[in-house]
């Protein structure tokens, strides 16, 4: 919840630099962070399973040379 205000005070901030007003940039600012609340976490999982298949990949290779 506290994410989400954070994002929308920053995505009015930048609606409001443009001079028109309005929310849509802090509709976006708070899309923004709940898109990557769930992103993140996801890339990290998969780049660590990654890391590990080479790692793992490597060693096998060694093992048998």
């Amino acid at each position: 919840m506290i994410g989400e205000a954070i994002a929308g005070a920053i995505g009015h901030q930048i609606d409001a630099s443009d001079g028109e007003g309005g929310a849509l940039g802090a509709a976006v600012g708070v899309v923004t962070w709940k898109v990557a609340k769930n992103v993140i976490p996801a890339l990290l999982v998969i780049g660590a399973a990654a890391w590990g298949a080479r790692y793992l990949s490597r060693r096998w290779q060694e093992k048998m040379a």
